[in-house]
C-alpha cells in the first residue's frame, strides 16, 4: 500500500498560518487594551478586530489574561528594543562617553520612553493589577538586568563608579528606575513628574561616582 506522501512545504505554511493568526491576536489586544483597558475589552471585541473566531483565539490562549500577558510582553520587549536602538546611536555618534555616563543618559532615556501612552497604561499600570507585581520583576529580569549588570561591571572596571557588589546594586538601580516610571506614569502632571523624576534620579546615581582620595588630590 502506497503511503500518502506530504505536499511539500505544507507544513511550513500551516506554522506560518498560527503564526500570523497569533500576530493578529496580540496586534488586535494591544490596541483595544491601551485604548479601552483590560476590564472594559471583551473577547469578543478582540476576536472582531483581528477578524478571527473565538475558537481561535483560545487556541492560542487560555484566557483573556493568558492573551494580555502576552502583549504585555511584547510592549515591554519592543520598549527594551527602542531603548537599546537609542543608547547605540549614541555610542556611535559620541564614541568618547564613558560606560557611567552612557547608562545615566541612558536612564533619561527610558524615562521619556514612559511618556508612551500604550507602554505606560499596558505594562506600568494595567499590568500589575491584571497579572500581579511579580509580572514586573520577570520583565525586567528578561529585559533589563543582565544589560545593566553588564554596563555596572564595565564602568567600574573604568574607574567611573566604586566597586560594589554587582548583583544588590543591579537590583537595587533597577528598582529605582521601576518606581521612578510608575510614578510618571500615575502623576496628573506627567511632564512636570517627569523632570522633577529626572533630576532626582541623576543626584542618586551621581552618589555612586568614585570620588579622588586625598592622597589622590
Amino acid at each position: 500500500m502506497e503511503m500518502e506522501r506530504a505536499e511539500p512545504g505544507r507544513g511550513r505554511r500551516k506554522a506560518e498560518h498560527k503564526a500570523d493568526t497569533r500576530e493578529a491576536l496580540v496586534a488586535a489586544g494591544r490596541t483595544l487594551f491601551a485604548e479601552r483597558g483590560y476590564a472594559a475589552t471583551g473577547t469578543e471585541d478582540i476576536v472582531a478586530a483581528a477578524r478571527l473566531t473565538r475558537g481561535a483565539l483560545y487556541h492560542h490562549f487560555s484566557d483573556k489574561a493568558d492573551l494580555f500577558r502576552a502583549v504585555m510582553e511584547r510592549s515591554a520587549r519592543d520598549m527594551a528594543e527602542h531603548l537599546i536602538e537609542t543608547e547605540t546611536a549614541r555610542a556611535v555618534a559620541h564614541p568618547e562617553q564613558d560606560a557611567w555616563t552612557m547608562l545615566r543618559l541612558g536612564f533619561q532615556s527610558f524615562l521619556d520612553a514612559c511618556s508612551d501612552t500604550d507602554f505606560q497604561r499596558i505594562v506600568l499600570i494595567e499590568g500589575p493589577a491584571v497579572l500581579g507585581h511579580s509580572v514586573w520583576d520577570s520583565l525586567v529580569d528578561q529585559h533589563g538586568y543582565v544589560l545593566l549588570a553588564e554596563v555596572l561591571t564595565v564602568a567600574m572596571r573604568e574607574g567611573s563608579i566604586d566597586e560594589l557588589a554587582v548583583q544588590p546594586l543591579t537590583r537595587m538601580l533597577a528598582a529605582l528606575i521601576s518606581e521612578a516610571s510608575l510614578y510618571i506614569a500615575r502623576s496628573e502632571d506627567q511632564a512636570t513628574a517627569r523632570e522633577e523624576t529626572g533630576q532626582a534620579l541623576d543626584r542618586l546615581l551621581a552618589g555612586l561616582e568614585l570620588r579622588p582620595t586625598p592622597r589622590d588630590r
